[in-house]
């Protein structure tokens, strides 16, 4: 048996597909960019690889969007739209938890968030969850808070859900 074997390590838990795993490796990270352009320039460098990843039939989610012309930039890019999946949510933590759950639901292929500021804590939380994930993750930190947002803000109004307008 020992022959067999030859340098490969004696047990068999240590035996890893390193093609696999170096695959995988680039989908086991969330990881969290800064953008001046509310994540246009980010979204449409990542528009060929959307386009990739949506012709395999999962999900692609964009949760809390601003209005930056995804729509048609996607599009454009040849983005199965049939295959966009929008999280609008109230507020960060509610955002975060969508995230958590779309990397961790294995039917999703990306996961794209926008955000005000990730704090440590929420990044460690979504570097944890990206280790059982098999989708792509990315959090658009912006600078400037979405317009909705800083206008509820500036009008004193509360914020708006999914199931209710302002008349």
């Amino acid at each position: 048996m020992n022959n067999l074997i030859g340098n490969a390590p004696r047990h068999p838990g240590l035996w890893v597909d390193m093609d696999n795993q170096l695959k995988s490796a680039s989908q086991h990270t969330v990881t969290s960019v800064s953008s001046a352009t509310q994540g246009k320039k980010e979204l449409q460098a990542l528009t060929p690889q959307l386009a990739r990843l949506s012709q395999q039939g999962q999900w692609v989610v964009l949760i809390s969007p601003p209005n930056i012309g995804y729509k048609q930039m996607l599009a454009d890019a040849g983005v199965r739209m049939d295959r966009i999946l929008l999280v609008h949510t109230k507020d960060e933590v509610e955002a975060m938890w969508a995230m958590e759950k779309a990397l961790t639901s294995g039917t999703s292929s990306a996961v794209i968030s926008w955000t005000q500021s990730l704090d440590a804590r929420d990044n460690r939380r979504l570097q944890l969850v990206a280790k059982s994930s098999r989708a792509l993750g990315l959090v658009i930190e912006g600078d400037k808070p979405h317009i909705a947002t800083h206008l509820q803000q500036e009008m004193n109004l509360p914020p708006a859900t999914h199931f209710s307008a302002y008349h």
